[in-house]
């Protein structure tokens, strides 16, 4: 009965996991990808607490910038609400203050980082500085880019270049996983649009955190399968659940872990071939799985991870041979997602969810519809991008 009382009392005390009111979109007005420059980007936010109202927008914020590639955003909302968001192809970040999310407003918008130009990709600090990568140096796609240290408005404190001559090939930093533990930062390569290479990117790099010093460059081995396609242009990484293991994925869908980060002599393993052939999408990480979004397989798969070095399939979810996946997020404390891509997805923003238990993905009916009339009276396609739970 002691037994009985206790279990009866945890599970009374126990946290529920609390489920967000509002989602966050990053969009444009436009009905190609990238723009045609005719409406302006956008932030938007919709109310996903009530069901009778599921999808209600109760914010809209138009800004300067016409339409050209609205993008990434922070990959989870910030603590302090202070959401980083940028049209790429334009090379202008903004800073939203979402504090109240019914009211946001732009805080700060900025272009070029000294030399650097086209961010790409923002991750927060616990000194409350952003460290963000920029693709180029100059205007001139010939130059890889570095990463910068800014404040939460934009305002540069220290840059750190990309070149790597030695390793002979192409860098364009692209993500990032910050390990303030380690005292180490792991970026990604690979060009966006239009800053296409000659020849694919097949690097990660290891940098020092305290001082951005490139500590090394990593070539990604090649794998057998396929003449080493896999390993091209890896574009996204994540840190698992044990808060040290990174594993890095490419948009030829090799998945790799990056060994030793905290040494002086990391490398790099193949691990996974997804077994299609474009990746090009947002993973996320939900206790032992990792979740990835496969643009030509049209669909969203998890892998056990809890032996990085042996991934298993735990899910598999197909979305249809028109949807194009790309972007995703996870709402904090539970096992939702929310999904923008291409394709059938382009006008739209999908939900789905993974059992944080076995891995297992199934798709949410509820869908939130671009193609409307906003405030702003912009009416037809609008595209979602960077989008999150608040």
């Amino acid at each position: 009965m002691r037994f009985l009382a206790l279990a009866l009392l945890l599970l009374v005390i126990a946290p529920v996991p609390s489920h967000s009111r509002y989602l966050v979109a990053w969009g444009m007005e436009t009905k190609s990808y990238p723009g045609d420059r005719v409406g302006h980007d956008f932030l938007a936010v919709f109310d996903i607490d009530d069901s009778a109202q599921f999808g209600h927008l109760v914010a809209f914020l138009p800004v300067a910038t016409r339409a050209q590639m609205a993008h990434h955003t922070n990959y989870a909302m910030p603590s302090n609400h202070m959401l980083f968001a940028n049209d790429f192809m334009a090379g202008r970040t903004y800073v939203f203050d979402l504090r109240n999310p019914q009211n946001p407003r732009v805080a700060a918008s900025f272009g070029n980082a000294g030399p650097y130009t086209h961010a790409h990709s923002f991750a927060y600090l616990s000194n409350g500085n952003v460290l963000a990568t920029y693709q180029i140096k100059g205007w001139s796609a010939g130059v890889p880019g570095g990463l910068v240290e800014m404040d939460r408005r934009g305002r540069v404190l220290r840059t750190s270049s990309a070149a790597a001559p030695q390793t002979g090939g192409f860098i364009r930093p692209y993500s990032l996983v910050v390990i303030e533990n380690m005292n180490r930062v792991v970026t990604t390569s690979a060009a966006m649009p239009p800053l296409e290479m000659t020849e694919p990117s097949r690097v990660v790099q290891i940098w020092r955190l305290s001082d951005l010093k490139l500590l090394k460059t990593v070539v990604l081995p090649k794998p057998k399968r396929f003449k080493g396609v896999a390993s091209q242009n890896a574009d996204e990484a994540a840190l698992l659940a044990d808060g040290s293991t990174v594993l890095v994925k490419t948009s030829a869908c090799g998945l790799y872990r990056i060994n030793g980060v905290e040494g002086s002599n990391p490398s790099a393993e193949f691990v996974y071939d997804f077994g299609y052939r474009s990746c090009s999408g947002v993973p996320i990480v939900v206790g032992n799985y990792w979740i990835q979004p496969s643009m030509s397989g049209h669909s969203i798969t998890s892998l056990d991870v809890r032996d990085p070095s042996h991934p298993v399939e735990a899910g598999h979810l197909y979305l249809g041979g028109d949807a194009i996946p790309h972007w995703m997020a996870l709402e904090p404390g539970t096992g939702n997602l929310v999904v923008t891509g291409f394709g059938s997805m382009l006008n739209r923003i999908v939900f789905a969810a993974v059992d944080p238990q076995t891995g297992t993905l199934t798709l949410d009916a509820r869908t939130i519809d671009f193609n409307r009339k906003w405030p702003d009276g912009w009416t037809g396609p609008s595209i979602p991008h960077g989008t999150l739970f608040y």
